[in-house]
């Protein structure tokens, strides 16, 4: 037995003759390959199993993995070798750990940190998701990231280097922003399969990326993908945990003595890597997914294996981190590319396109939160809020946690993702208290004396708010996070017909009742009993201010009267059944019947939309400004899933089904003068409300979808979206944003910089759609959908737009989560989404100037604070002056004892005639509570004085001029098209 193990054990490890050697460095023939060993750990920031679970090492019938151990064992291992080295970027982990540390321990840590041995990489709160992320929350969670490293390690500690190795896809923008966080490299892992072919066979793995064409170079960042993901070579795993490779045997007095084998097998797999790059450099990345829990075999090893292969002198290698590596290969001649790395896939049928849909109420739940945190965030500074005083911190912590490329993306298992929204829930919690002191104290100091207890009302989408159910009259606050005027509209259930609405000065307000949907009242179940919903305007809302509302209901009130409920008899619309409810069992409200060979219109000052009364469909719709009318048909499919899961797209046909026979709707049709709906049912689990408020220049289209049924079969997956086909003649050309920011232009069936195999039709042709889509052509006339979350959208064929806006699947797709998409809902039957898309029609050239301040007001929705009675408190507005329309007041908050300004001019370079041009903003005199005594200009990361910002690497192809700002003495800002800048505020309060 022992004769037969050990030729079994030699024969897997083939001896390689010394003969075998690399190719000399291009750049230097008199130097042998230099390999860069990179030391890491990989953690996910919740995936299998949550956060906590991970950081502990618990509930390992799952997976064995605690972060924890990890940096327990690394930290000796350091210490006890002065040239190893270990990269660490996980900011929510590490703070968990460092928390937990006694004096003693924190001050080792710092020690290595200050030699170097222990290099933050990256530095956000988590490695952020690329695809499904909006570029506000990337900001924040890289910034509270790097500055708990700031502030524990110092300036010296900063990272250089952003290390995306298993984000699924790459986008632009997010390249954009890490050169504008002052990040020297970017390197990462996920590549179309196609592309990463084409690249390794022409040594053109590492680039210059210019992530913006309206910043142009200073947008640009040296790019490098990684060979073999983000894991050691084949055979030189060195954990005892998860790996069975073996280990480094060089003690000649025992049997077993390996170290030829191994130096040469370790020899021929980096020169087949470096044959794949061009500087005679190559980094290879030690470690993987929750490695070094035992960190003894890891450094034990790699000790014996330097040695041993530096010895035998073919090449050489070392302990190393990625700035190093970036460092060595300064100066090299690389490409430019300006495209992104989106779509994803690591096979032909194998489009990682399904997790831009994935999870949607998760990714809804996001997006309203991150909303909530800006409201929380600007709150803390107007209201002078200090220590004693509730926080945003629990909120910032869990929106980090969620921006995570297993978290929004929707890639998690299941009680992985119940875990993220309990997280956000309870920092959601933490923020209406914030909200609520500081409301109070910002009226205290307009010298009313209030003690108001504030409520708030966190599912008025389903028409549930116990605040205006059960109260004769009650306040809304109404809080416009936006620094300029804006109009919006308040939809509120209430239980009462008889009602008046008091505005800010106490006129009265103009406001519609209409009956509560049974669409709703099955969504919303029990937890809401009001039978009708109040809505009214709330115009020219204060820039960061105040306006209240007071509602009161009596029945001395007048009912409101004129509202036709139109009914067509012929199709029986009377009658529509859905889960079980009558829809038209309603009262004081009057039935008008329709012509059945005629098609019925909705319209306000902006846009006329008319429906088909055969099919119940949207068939046209006409801009009465730009006098533009546009054949539209907006219909409901659903995708038969293949190989489709939680990551992978793969639909069964290229073709996609009906939701009911003929994709026919039934309808119902409300009016008043402020508002005019279309309800329409497509089926039992399908249906929609298309919206036009008086005062908005857009269509609204709120959903609800779910739960989806699993027929025809039982075990077959539906994929479901909206889609709008027009008359419009595209050539196969359509945009999508990246990030919420800038727009990328796509064609179907296309790839910029290699030729594209067309597999998939359709997975194929799916990008990320984070706040907008749009299809234009050649008369002029643009179509723009905006999204309210993150969905998957293409367009598949000439003059179409589509939205997948829910998924249900029946098989995991094998990419590692086991587990298959199919949500529960909270009563177990299915997950109900709802969600909203925005129609635009306008003409291109000015459409830009209508969607970047839409876009602009649903990222930034007003907060609504509800308080019982009538309350005395005064207007209230933080800004002396709105700011300009082409400026976004991106982030006010807390910076010590300081402020945080972040300014972004949110039209790119030809948008918009006007608004594209560069904008001068005044900031003395801007707020009216506190006084500018000083401002210092940061980068976007807040962790770096944008004077002191240094490039210690040059590259060929780039030439950066970096302006800094020097203010006058009243603080005259100019931003440049997309540009953002950062600033911190020396205040004195007024």
């Amino acid at each position: 037995m022992t004769q037969v193990s050990l030729l079994l054990f030699v024969s897997s490890f083939p001896f390689l003759s010394s003969a075998f050697v690399c190719s000399k460095s291009p750049s230097n023939q008199d130097e042998v390959l230099q390999i860069h060993l990179v030391p890491h750990t990989h953690d996910d920031v919740g995936w299998l199993k949550t956060v906590d679970q991970y950081y502990y090492g618990a509930n390992n019938s799952i997976q064995i993995a605690g972060v924890q151990y990890i940096l327990d064992s690394v930290i000796p291992a350091l210490e006890a070798n002065p040239v190893r080295h270990f990269i660490y970027v996980e900011i929510a982990f590490f703070k968990r750990w460092w928390q937990q540390q006694t004096p003693t321990m924190q001050a080792r840590v710092k020690a290595l940190v200050h030699r170097g041995q222990l290099e933050f990489i990256n530095g956000g709160w988590c490695m952020n998701d690329e695809a499904t992320t909006h570029y506000n929350a990337i900001i924040d969670q890289m910034t509270l990231g790097l500055q708990f490293i700031d502030k524990n390690f110092g300036s010296k500690a900063r990272p250089r280097v952003a290390w995306h190795i298993d984000p699924f896809g790459h986008s632009a923008e997010q390249a954009s922003l890490f050169a504008q966080m002052s990040f020297e490299g970017f390197f990462f892992a996920r590549i179309h399969y196609e592309d990463m072919q084409k690249r390794t066979d022409e040594k053109r793995m590492e680039l210059k990326w210019r992530g913006s064409q309206s910043l142009g170079e200073a947008s640009e960042i040296f790019t490098g993908v990684l060979y073999d993901f983000y894991n050691p070579p084949k055979g030189f795993c060195f954990d005892n945990l998860s790996c069975k490779d073996p280990p480094i045997q060089d003690d000649p007095r025992l049997f077993g003595d390996n170290v030829k084998q191994r130096v040469d097998l370790f020899v021929k797999e980096a020169c087949e890597q470096a044959s794949h790059y061009k500087s005679g450099h190559i980094m290879l990345t030690m470690g993987s997914d929750f490695t070094y829990q035992n960190a003894n075999p890891w450094f034990k090893n790699l000790d014996k294996l330097i040695t041993h292969v530096n010895k035998d002198g073919r090449v050489n290698a070392f302990y190393s981190t990625p700035s190093k590596y970036l460092d060595a290969v300064k100066g090299m001649e690389v490409e430019l590319k300006t495209d992104d790395f989106f779509p994803y896939a690591d096979c032909p049928g194998c489009y990682w396109t399904g997790f831009y849909t994935s999870r949607p109420a998760l990714k809804g739940y996001v997006r309203r939160n991150n909303n909530l945190l800006q409201v929380c965030k600007q709150l803390e500074v107007l209201g002078k809020l200090g220590e004693s005083d509730p926080s945003s911190e629990t909120l910032r912590d869990a929106m980090g946690v969620a921006q995570h490329h297993d978290a929004v993306s929707g890639t998690e298992k299941q009680h992985v993702a119940f875990d993220y929204a309990k997280r956000l829930a309870i920092g959601a919690q933490q923020c209406k208290m914030v909200i609520n002191s500081a409301l109070n104290k910002v009226s205290q100091r307009q010298h009313v004396d209030a003690n108001i207890q504030y409520t708030f009302c966190d599912h008025l989408n389903i028409s549930i708010c116990p605040a205006s159910e059960v109260t004769e009259s009650f306040t809304i606050t109404v809080y416009n996070p936006i620094a300029r005027n804006i109009d919006t509209n308040i939809r509120i259930p209430v239980s009462s017909l008889s009602v008046r609405v008091l505005g800010p000065n106490g006129t009265q307000v103009s406001y519609t009742v209409l009956p509560v949907t049974n669409v709703t009242k099955y969504v919303r179940g029990k937890r809401g009993n009001a039978p009708y919903e109040l809505v009214f305007p709330a115009s020219d809302l204060p820039p960061l201010g105040l306006a209240m509302y007071e509602v009161k209901f009596g029945p001395n009130f007048p009912k409101m009267s004129g509202y036709k409920t139109p009914v067509l008899k012929q199709r029986k619309r009377d009658d529509v059944d859905v889960f079980g409810h009558n829809v038209h069992k309603r009262s004081g409200f009057n039935k008008l019947e329709l012509s059945p060979n005629s098609n019925y219109s909705i319209e306000n000052q902006y846009l006329r939309l008319t429906f088909s009364t055969d099919t119940g469909r949207l068939v046209e719709v006409e801009n009465l400004k730009s006098k533009i009318t546009l054949s539209i048909d907006q219909q409901f499919y659903w995708y038969e899933a293949n190989g489709s899961g939680a990551y992978i797209f793969d639909p069964k046909l290229n073709k996609p089904s009906d939701v009911s026979l003929g994709n026919k709707a039934k309808i119902s049709i409300f009016q008043s003068k402020d508002l005019q709906e279309v309800h329409q049912v497509f089926t039992p689990w399908v249906s929609q409300t298309v919206r036009l408020y008086s005062n908005k220049p857009y269509a609204e289209f709120e959903y609800t979808v779910g739960p989806i049924k699993k027929a025809p079969s039982p075990r077959v997956g539906k994929e479901v979206i909206s889609r709008f086909d027009t008359s419009l003649k595209t050539n196969g050309v359509f945009y999508t944003d990246a990030n919420g920011r800038e727009m990328q232009i796509r064609k179907r069936n296309y790839r910029p910089t290699w030729t594209y195999q067309n597999t998939e039709p359709v997975a194929g042709n799916y990008y990320p759609v984070n706040s907008r889509a749009y299809i234009k052509d050649e008369s002029g006339v643009q179509l723009t959908i905006m999204t309210d979350r993150s969905l998957g959208g293409s367009s598949i064929k000439d003059g179409s737009l589509e939205f997948m806006v829910h998924r249900r699947l029946l098989h995991d797709d094998g990419r590692g989560v086991n587990e298959a998409l199919n949500e529960p809902g909270i009563n177990g039957r299915g997950l109900i989404v709802r969600g909203k898309l925005l129609l635009l029609v306008e003409e291109a050239k000015s459409s830009a100037k209508l969607h970047r301040a839409v876009g602009e007001e649903e990222m930034l929705r007003p907060s609504l604070a509800f308080s019982a009675g009538s309350n005395d408190q005064a207007s209230y507005q933080a800004l002396n002056r709105s700011l300009p329309a082409n400026v976004h007041l991106l982030t006010l908050e807390s910076f010590d004892k300081s402020v945080l300004l972040r300014l972004e001019h949110q039209f790119a370079v030809g948008e918009d005639v006007e608004l594209s041009k560069a904008v001068t903003v005044q900031l003395k005199g801007l707020f009216q509570d506190f006084t500018i005594l000083a401002v210092t200009e940061l980068n976007l990361s807040a962790n770096l004085v944008k004077s002191q910002r240094q490039h210690t690497v040059e590259w060929k192809r780039a030439k950066r001029r970096n302006k800094i700002l020097v203010p006058t003495d009243d603080f005259e800002i100019t931003l440049k098209p997309m540009e953002i800048r950062t600033f911190k505020l020396d205040i004195e309060w007024n």
